[in-house]
Formats: structure tokens, sequence, C-alpha cells
């Protein structure tokens, strides 16, 4: 094996480690409630896409969005895992599963709820600092703790 061919290979291993430290800095900011860690996490131009949840274009419309979580979730956990991650020079795409036991607010009142979806995201390394580009959430289910995916897969929102 020749030299170069080595470092492009530790290079490419660095970098999916970057970008994993990247989603759990997400994951992290959005459970503690910490703005700049979250909104941090993206680039200027950057979209988030979370379907029922909303989409948002650019670092400001997203750190709107950031600040009204509460008023739909009170309390969440993200569990991501599953990486499947691709680098090709300073572009990279990620896909993760996600697992949120939460509290989901509505007129009648809070109720805690299982989520389930996937995460498909474009990153950007700029400075030397890997970024979300794009990121897409897609559920599987949303659903009241008691009732379960079976009973109401979609609930709770």
């Amino acid at each position: 094996m020749q030299l170069e061919e080595l470092d492009q290979r530790i290079q490419t291993l660095e970098d999916i480690e970057a970008i994993k430290q990247l989603k759990a800095r997400y994951c992290a900011g959005a459970d503690e409630r910490d703005e700049e860690a979250f909104v941090g996490c993206f680039t200027e131009d950057a979209s988030w896409d979370g379907g029922s949840f909303g989409h948002y274009e650019g670092r400001d419309a997203i750190r709107t969005f950031f600040r009204a979580i509460p008023d739909r979730l009170s309390f969440a956990v993200h569990y991501v895992m599953n990486p499947q991650i691709e680098v090709d020079g300073d572009r990279a795409s990620g896909r993760w599963y996600l697992l949120e036991p939460c509290t989901m607010l509505s007129e009648g009142g809070a109720q805690a709820v299982w989520g389930s979806a996937r995460y498909e995201e474009e990153y950007v390394r700029q400075n030397g600092e890997w970024k979300i580009h794009q990121l897409r959430l897609i559920p599987n289910f949303w659903t009241p703790f008691d009732q379960g995916w079976v009973k109401q897969r979609f609930g709770g929102q």
C-alpha cells in the first residue's frame, strides 16, 4: 500500500468520525435546549426538512424553529444509530436511524410518545469543520407510548 493511499484512508476515517461527532452535538443541542450548539451544526444556507415538523431554509429559520420546539416537545432524547456515512472530498452524505422517546404537547395536554425516523443528510466541510447542509427527517412512526406503533402508528402530533 502506498503512503498516499494510506493517508487518504486515514483522512476518510477521521472525516467519518468528525461527522459522527457533529451528529452527537446536534442531538445533545436538541435535547439540552442549547440553541448555539444546535444551530452551530448547520451551514448558513442549510435546510431542515422534518415533514410534519416543518421545512426551514437557512440558519436563521432553523434558529426560529429551534426556539419554538418547546411549544411542541417539552422533552426529547434523540438516540441515533447505524450511521452510514460516505465522504467525497469536502462533501459527504449520511443516513441514521432515530429512536426518540419524547413528550409532545397539544391542546389535549402532554403525551408520552415514541418516535422512530430516518435522517438523510448532506454535509460540507467549511474552514476545516464539517457542517450539516441538508437534513431530512423521514418518520416511521410517532405513537403514544401506551398505544404502541401497532395500534396507532402516527399520533401525538
